[in-house]
C-alpha cells in the first residue's frame, strides 16, 4: 500500500555523503523534504580499505572519531533534518569474484549498518520511516529486510552499471533490488524504462536544480575577468568517462580565437589529455560550489561536451538547468535525456556542428532568449520534484484505497 509521504519519517541512504563537494541529487531532496517531512540523511558507512589508504583524509578522520566515540555521528543541520555518520565500518568486498561468498558478506556489512541506522532512529523517536534508496545498490541492498519500512522507495538517477565498480555485482544485484522495493523513481525517461523492466511502480519525477542560487550573482572571478572573448565555457567533474576530450579539443583547435573555459576537478585522464598543451584552453580547477553561478555568468556560452555511452545515455545533466537558469546559450551533445530541451538547447552530434552552433549561439543572443531560457529553467525546481513524488504516492494511494472498497 502507497500513501503520501507528506508528514512522514523518512531514512535517505545514498552514495553520495552530506559532506560531498560535488552537487548531490539528493541532498537538495532532502533539504526540500525537510520543509514538510522529517529527514535522516544517512551518509555511507566507512569502510576497512578506505580507512587504511586514506586516513589523513579529514573525513576519514571525522569518521573514525565517530567509530571511536569521540564525537557523536548524528548532526543537526536544521529542525526536520539530521545527518548520520555511521558508527559502523564495514568490509571491503567488491573485490570478491564469487557471488555467494559476496552475498553472505554484503549481508553482513548490511546488517551492521541498519544497526548503526536504527540507533540513530530509536534517538530521533522515527516511527513508521519511509525508506528512500539513492542507488546504494550493496550496502542498501538488504536494509528493507532488516529496518523494515512501512514503505521503501529506490531512486535512480543515473545508469551506475556502466560503472566497472557497480557493474560487477550489480548486473546482478540492482535488478533484484528494484524489483524488491515498493516503488521505484528516476530523473530521467531512459532510467525510467530501464527501471519498468523490472518494477512495474517506476515512475519519472523530474529533476531538479538549486535555482535561488543563481538568482543574485556575484562579481566574476578574478581568473575570469582577462579572458580574451568570447569564453566558451563548462562547468563541473571532467571525467573522461563522462566528457568528449576529443570534442572538446576539435572545438579549441577549429576554432582558436575562442577561450575555451573548463570548471571543476579533472580526473587523470583529463590530467594528462592534450589539452593542457592548448592555449587557448583554460582550467580553473575546483572551485566553491557559491562560485558557480559567477563563472556561469563570465561565459558567452556553456557548453556540455558530453561522450555518448552506458554511463550519459539516459544521465540527466543538471548543469544544463544552471546554464539556462542564468540565461546563457547552451550547445550541448544529443541524446535521449536532452529532448526535452531541444527548444532551448543546440544539441550537436560532432564537432562540427558543435562549432556551428557555438557561433550561431553567440549571433543570436537577444534579451527574449534569455528571459525564455530562464522561465524554462524555472520548471525545474526541487520544489517541483518532491512534489512530483507527493502527487505519485497520494496517486497510487487513493487508487489502493478505491480498489479496496
Amino acid at each position: 500500500m502507497f500513501r503520501n509521504i507528506a508528514g512522514s519519517d523518512i531514512v535517505i541512504i545514498g552514495q553520495q555523503p552530506w559532506d560531498t563537494e560535488i552537487g548531490s541529487n539528493c541532498k537538495d531532496m532532502a533539504l526540500e523534504m525537510s520543509k514538510r517531512n522529517r529527514i535522516l540523511y544517512v551518509n555511507s558507512p566507512l569502510d576497512r580499505i578506505t580507512r587504511l589508504r586514506h586516513k589523513y583524509d579529514d573525513k576519514v578522520k571525522k569518521r573514525v572519531a565517530v567509530l571511536q566515540g569521540k564525537e557523536s555521528g548524528l548532526v543537526k543541520i536544521n529542525d526536520n533534518l539530521w545527518n548520520l555518520y555511521p558508527d559502523c565500518m564495514l568490509e571491503s568486498i567488491n573485490w570478491i569474484n564469487i557471488d555467494f561468498i559476496f552475498d553472505a558478506l554484503n549481508k553482513r556489512n548490511n546488517r551492521l549498518f541498519a544497526a548503526a541506522i536504527k540507533r540513530a532512529l530509536h534517538e530521533l523517536k522515527f516511527q513508521n520511516h519511509i525508506l528512500f534508496n539513492d542507488s546504494e545498490m550493496f550496502k542498501g541492498f538488504y536494509l528493507k529486510d532488516f529496518l523494515n519500512p512501512s514503505l521503501s522507495i529506490y531512486y535512480s538517477r543515473d545508469y551506475m552499471l556502466a560503472v566497472d565498480y557497480w557493474k560487477k555485482h550489480g548486473e546482478r544485484l540492482e535488478p533484484l533490488l528494484i524489483s524488491k522495493n515498493d516503488i521505484c523513481m528516476a530523473n530521467s525517461t531512459y532510467l525510467t524504462d530501464y527501471c519498468k523492466k523490472y518494477n512495474s511502480n517506476s515512475f519519472n519525477i523530474g529533476q531538479g536544480c538549486d535555482l535561488e542560487m543563481f538568482q543574485n550573482i556575484n562579481d566574476t572571478p578574478a581568473d575570469l575577468k582577462i579572458l580574451i572573448k568570447p569564453v566558451i565555457g563548462y562547468v563541473g567533474a571532467l571525467q573522461s568517462i563522462r566528457l568528449d576530450i576529443e570534442l572538446i579539443a576539435g572545438i579549441a583547435s577549429k576554432r582558436p580565437e575562442w577561450t575555451i573555459v573548463l570548471v571543476g576537478p579533472e580526473d587523470d585522464t583529463f590530467k594528462n589529455s592534450i589539452l593542457h598543451q592548448l592555449p587557448n584552453v583554460l582550467f580553473t580547477g575546483l572551485k566553491a560550489l557559491k562560485e558557480l553561478p559567477a563563472c556561469i555568468q563570465a561565459f558567452d556560452v556553456c557548453i556540455n561536451p558530453q561522450l555518448i555511452n552506458e554511463v550519459t545515455i539516459g544521465n540527466y545533466p543538471r548543469k544544463i538547468d544552471e546554464y539556462l537558469a542564468v540565461g546563457k546559450p547552451v550547445v550541448a551533445t544529443k541524446t535521449r535525456a536532452m529532448d526535452i530541451f531541444k527548444d532551448y538547447v543546440y544539441l550537436a552530434n560532432n564537432v562540427e556542428e558543435y562549432v556551428e552552433f557555438i557561433a550561431k549561439a553567440l549571433d543570436e543572443k537577444t534579451p527574449l532568449l534569455e528571459s525564455n531560457r530562464k522561465r524554462f529553467a524555472q520548471l525545474h525546481t526541487w520544489e517541483n520534484c518532491v512534489q512530483e513524488i507527493y502527487k505519485i504516492l497520494s496517486v497510487k494511494n487513493n487508487t489502493h484505497l478505491q480498489l479496496n472498497n
